[in-house]
């Protein structure tokens, strides 16, 4: 089976990766342009990312979207002719705002999730962008597509399934991730399977393309972890993989070394669902801050009004302020995401060297009987 890359638009990758999209600040420029350099597809994450700004907690909205252009600025810089894309949630409070900021900017490609992108298409009509929306399920993909064709006449570019076993905010129910068996928390049993929903979701897409006529490449995310996983995926007929945990561990990666070392230093154990202030499930490392919001609530003295279901009154922390406390590495009092497979990870290395070890491994399985 013969190794293709992603088509995006005019555009076609080298290596069938993406790079998943990290917030707050985890994937910025210096790891979206590295990896779109290498042959993958980059991916800035949107979500406050003007937390460097100074005038961030004055005028929130205002810093992300002056921020925003200069990342898309500098990951041009590492790699001119490579893929950049961005991820944008729609759970945002600015949500519009961003994507029409990133679309003057010229970006390649857009991948959109927590929540359904239900405009997303009227933001890109007549331009180059391509879109992707997030989905965790064949009814998410089936449904998405039909209010595109319907309400936009547009057809997504690609769709992107995320799995159970991804980092950060999960799409799936709580029950649907954890139990409680014999006085412990353990998986569900309900959990949904990543390889079933790809089956289901190619299928689906396929009968799309058969009536329109255009190719929707499939992209699986959510536990992707070597190149036998991704061999895997593509001989279900995938048409690349979307990878974020084993990036966060590179020399690249825009995060503080305390962050990238918190990756490469916990165990299995380590790793659990937690509730997020905005009303989703996630996936992070325990820590002492996990802990400690269990029992008391840190003061909250301003809200950036970030993401519309987080209500500042009864949150129980202020999930920006967490989130750019770990990718400072202030890890005390931070929310360190990470996917279900973080504990493999034992090293920190290159880009390149990363990337490089993906593809052989890759192309070693693929040459295997199915």
């Amino acid at each position: 089976m013969e190794l293709k890359g992603i088509r995006v638009g005019e555009k076609v990758s080298k290596y069938p990766i993406i790079q998943g999209g990290m917030g707050v600040g985890v994937s910025a420029h210096k790891l979206a342009g590295a990896v779109a350099k290498e042959g993958g597809i980059g991916i800035i994450s949107t979500a406050d990312i003007g937390f460097q700004e100074p005038d961030f907690y004055q005028k929130p909205v205002e810093a992300n979207l002056r921020a925003i252009g200069k990342e898309i600025d500098e990951a041009r810089k590492i790699a001119p002719e490579g893929i950049i894309g961005i991820n944008i949630m729609c759970a945002l409070n600015n949500y519009a705002e961003m994507v029409k900021e990133v679309v003057k900017k010229g970006i390649d490609l857009i991948i959109s999730g927590a929540g359904l992108p239900k405009d997303l298409p009227e933001y890109v009509k007549g331009t180059k962008t391509k879109i992707a929306p997030i989905i965790s399920s064949a009814r998410g993909a089936q449904l998405i597509t039909k209010l595109w064709r319907t309400k936009h006449n547009y057809i997504p570019d690609m769709i992107v399934i995320e799995g159970p076993e991804a980092g950060g905010h999960l799409g799936f129910k709580l029950d649907e991730l954890i139990e409680e068996k014999e006085g412990k928390i353990v998986e569900s049993t309900k959990k949904p399977n990543l390889e079933q929903i790809t089956k289901e979701v190619i299928a689906e897409m396929k009968k799309v393309e058969e009536e329109t006529g255009k190719e929707i490449p499939v992209i699986v995310a959510g536990g992707i972890f070597t190149g036998e996983d991704i061999a895997k995926y593509l001989k279900l007929g995938a048409s690349g993989v979307q990878m974020a945990t084993r990036f966060v561990a590179t020399e690249e990666c825009d995060a503080s070394l305390a962050f990238k070392q918190a990756y490469v230093n916990c165990k299995k154990e380590d790793i659990e669902i937690v509730n997020s202030p905005v009303g989703m499930p996630g996936r992070a490392i325990r820590n002492s801050f996990i802990e400690k919001v269990k029992e008391e609530k840190p003061k909250i003295t301003k809200c950036l009004q970030c993401i519309k279901t987080c209500k500042a009154a009864e949150t129980p922390y202020c999930i920006t302020n967490a989130l750019i406390n770990a990718v400072k590495g202030n890890l005390e009092n931070a929310l360190i995401f990470c996917g279900s497979n973080a504990y493999r990870i034992d090293k920190i290395v290159s880009v390149h060297e990363l990337m490089q070890e993906l593809i052989q491994d890759t192309k070693k399985y693929l040459t295997c009987q199915a």
